[in-house]
């Protein structure tokens, strides 16, 4: 087995992020000297004499120096690697449902030895992600939580099949492959919280396994096109099942958007020859990372040539009825979402951030045509149908400009590729590219703190970003560790075309010049991190993040989460509150109103962090979290309390 063959599942998504395929001729920004300079190295004094300085806003300047004190109170986690999770002293953390454990009333009980779809369609999917807390009742002890099930990794979950190779899938049989199809999709479930500890509510009516095979409806400009399509469906408004949903967001009436990532890898065949050849490989669809498409057709886009036009968007889903069908909303866009950061704006109109999570790809966001109407829950039910993309440019003197994806606008005309609005958005990352859209170091999550108005925005990383490709806004060449920016709408309306923007902070060890990473120098050496992923915003209006590639080879310690400050002269300092364990990322961190608990998931434990070492069901790098050697490790979401109760940090 070459090296290559060895990588787990997440190493091969992690690898096809890092490959890129925008090759548009978008320009970076180009001006050397100012691009590689944060707004705050400027606010230093290094240009303060030049037109840069004067975008600076004076109001940001007061918040920044306003105070002193830092606002995290907890005594941080060491920094490191093992096969179990750390948390700050003084808390607990405690697993409350892990892939396999019962959702639905007849789940049997979990039985990695007997696997079967039907099983695993009523029990905890894999690879659990986003994570949103949904009170009852306005409680924060008694709630529904909803999870994403982002993708399977079939070395850990069956007994003898082991990474399979991509171009024979020896041991993948169909019924493996409807196993993978049950893991995948969502889950809606109860949890109540009694004497301090939470569990999942059995039996409840509001639990619920959305898979890769539940039926959907399509929605907004691009329902019913020619290009969505199929044999299957000749309407284009139906399709089944969502697939690699990683990030999202809660809507204000309570609804769970849902965003779709890597759907190509589940396509197989050749683009080569295709009627939509370009985009296909604009997506870099197919990429045949699973084997679906030599048991289902409509994977195979030699045989089905519009399926894949049905993945990557939004999908919104009214976690109160189990029986409503979730709804892919098309006027959002057609992209590798990662996170849907909403915000009602000032005028009533709800505000979408997503971001497109591969290297040199784009930041969008969505404004709504309508108003959120708080009172009655299901005027919005169609409200994310009718509204305007963008998507961003980020100049070289800390402005910003949201240009928008509408037909006939500019260059996206007939004349250009787009013959209306459905190919603009079923096609928006060639129609970012038409407009010059920045070209990012692999925009993850992005949200937004309402109090200030400030946006979040999370970059991964980008080994691939060449010196002569630098610009203002992704400053680092062979970024490896990642970085932050924080966003401000031109007058806190975030309909408006204008932004102004700055890095928070450039990841990585601090201490070490080579890496050029920006922390505040009270950061200590277990508070610093790279590659920033997803965020939470705690109801303090206060910055958590989770990190999603630390390894002991990348930067000596696990993924986990991390508090980062974000005014005063405390900014930029990062603290450790939560490590994962041996191979594991961390996603969805969120909070219940109360702010007594955080949720977080665990992702793909047991993973290898030696890309030369395939960990296996047999062989993982852990059996975290039940240690017992007949069971597999198992993603699982942990719920971390204060002892003694109080709020989080």
């Amino acid at each position: 087995m070459s090296q290559s063959d060895a990588k787990s599942r997440s190493q091969v998504f992690e690898a096809s992020e890092d490959i890129g395929t925008n090759n548009s001729c978008s320009p970076t920004l180009g001006d050397v000297i100012a691009t590689r300079m944060s707004r705050r190295d400027l606010m230093g004094g290094l240009l303060a004499t030049t037109a840069i300085g004067a975008v600076l806003s004076e109001t940001a300047f007061a918040a920044q120096q306003a105070s002193t004190t830092p606002s995290f109170n907890f005594t941080e986690v060491l920094a490191g690697s093992d096969d179990t999770i750390h948390v700050a002293a003084g808390y607990d953390a405690d697993v409350m449902i892990r892939w396999g454990d019962k959702v639905l009333r007849n789940a049997p009980a979990f039985d990695p030895q007997r696997q079967t779809p039907a099983s695993q369609a009523s029990q905890f999917g894999y690879n659990n992600d986003f994570l949103g807390y949904l009170p009852l009742r306005g409680s924060s002890q008694n709630g529904l939580l909803v999870v994403n099930h982002e993708y399977t990794n079939e070395e850990l979950m069956f007994p003898g099949v082991g990474r399979q190779d991509t171009t024979k899938f020896s041991k993948m049989t169909k019924q493996l492959v409807d196993i993978e199809m049950m893991a995948h999709g969502g889950s809606v479930i109860e949890i109540r919280k009694r004497r301090g500890k939470w569990s999942v509510v059995e039996n409840s009516p509001y639990n619920r396994r959305i898979t890769g095979t539940t039926e959907m409806r399509i929605s907004g400009p691009a329902a019913g096109h020619s290009m969505l399509k199929t044999k299957a469906d000749p309407t284009g408004t139906r399709v089944l099942g969502m697939l690699n949903n990683c990030a999202g967001g809660m809507t204000p009436w309570g609804n769970w958007l849902s965003c779709e990532e890597n759907f190509n890898g589940y396509f197989f065949g050749s683009a080569q020859g295709h009627p939509n050849e370009k985009a296909l490989r604009r997506y870099g669809v197919p990429s045949n990372w699973f084997n679906w498409g030599e048991h289902y057709e409509r994977f195979d886009v030699t045989k089905e040539p519009n399926e894949s036009n049905r993945f990557g968007w939004i999908v919104e889903i009214d976690p109160m009825d189990p029986k409503s069908t979730p709804v892919k909303r098309t006027a959002m866009g057609r992209i590798k979402h990662e996170g849907a950061g909403g915000i009602v704006n000032r005028d009533g109109r709800y505000v979408v951030y997503s971001g497109d999570d591969e290297r040199f790809d784009y930041v969008y966001k969505f404004v709504t045509e309508g108003r959120v109407n708080r009172r009655n829950k299901a005027a919005n039910r169609d409200l994310l149908d009718k509204g305007t993309l963008y998507v961003a440019k980020y100049n070289a003197d800390g402005t910003g400009e949201w240009m928008a994806l509408v037909h006939g606008q500019g260059k996206l005309t007939a004349e250009n590729g787009f013959a209306d609005q459905a190919a603009v958005l079923v096609n928006a990352r060639l129609a970012g590219d038409a407009l010059g859209a920045t070209k990012m170091d692999r925009p993850e999550d992005i949200d937004v703190e309402p109090r200030s108005n400030k946006v979040y925005l999370m970059l991964t990383n980008n080994a691939n970003r060449k010196s002569d490709q630098v610009d203002a806004a992704n400053p680092r060449a062979g970024n490896r560790f990642g970085h932050i920016i924080e966003m401000m709408p031109d007058g806190g309306d975030h309909a408006s075309t204008r932004f102004r923007w700055e890095i928070l902070v450039k990841c990585g060890d601090h201490t070490d010049p080579k890496v050029g990473a920006s922390f505040n120098p009270a950061t200590t050496k277990d508070g610093w991190f790279g590659m920033p992923d997803n965020l939470m915003i705690d109801p303090r209006g206060r910055l958590w993040i989770a990190t999603d590639g630390n390894s002991p080879l990348a930067t000596g310690r696990a993924d986990g989460v991390w508090a980062l400050e974000t005014e005063g002269k405390a900014r930029g300092t990062a603290k450790h509150f939560f490590r994962c364990p041996n191979g594991a990322e961390l996603c969805g961190p969120c909070m219940t109103p109360d702010m007594t608990t955080m949720f977080v998931a665990i992702q793909h434990p047991g993973e290898s962090e030696d890309p030369k070492v395939l960990a296996t069901f047999e062989k993982p790098s852990t059996r975290w979290p039940d240690f017992k050697p007949d069971l597999p490790p198992r993603p699982a979401i942990v719920a971390i309390t204060k002892r003694g109760g109080g709020r989080i940090a």
